[in-house]
């Protein structure tokens, strides 16, 4: 089974975020707790519909991860970017990704 995490967008600003090993939903990636087997990810899943339900989150998503040196890299280019940042500088504040990770 590939590793997963919990993923979503916070209600108040949009911000993605992950779900981390105290419950709580954090900016970083690196931070995220990851679920390597089926019982983890069916309690992530619990987790997201839960905290949707109660209007902290949206598009709460599992995604596929790897490890990779020690660094969490997701699987799909799609979370890459939203793990990154915006591919481009578009607002004070905001920092382009990183091209050498958007493109592992």
């Amino acid at each position: 089974m590939t590793d997963k995490v919990l993923t979503a967008n916070r209600l108040a600003d949009g911000i993605a975020v992950w779900l981390d090993a105290n419950g709580q939903w954090v900016e970083n990636l690196q931070d995220a707790i990851v679920a390597r087997h089926a019982e983890a990810v069916a309690a992530l899943e619990a987790i997201g519909k839960r905290d949707f339900a109660e209007n902290r989150v949206v598009d709460v998503a599992v995604v596929d991860v790897q490890e990779v040196d020690g660094k969490l890299w997701p699987i799909r280019l799609r979370e890459r970017i939203r793990a990154q940042g915006p591919t481009m500088e578009y607002a004070a504040g905001y920092r382009a990704a990183d091209p050498k990770f958007i493109a592992v």
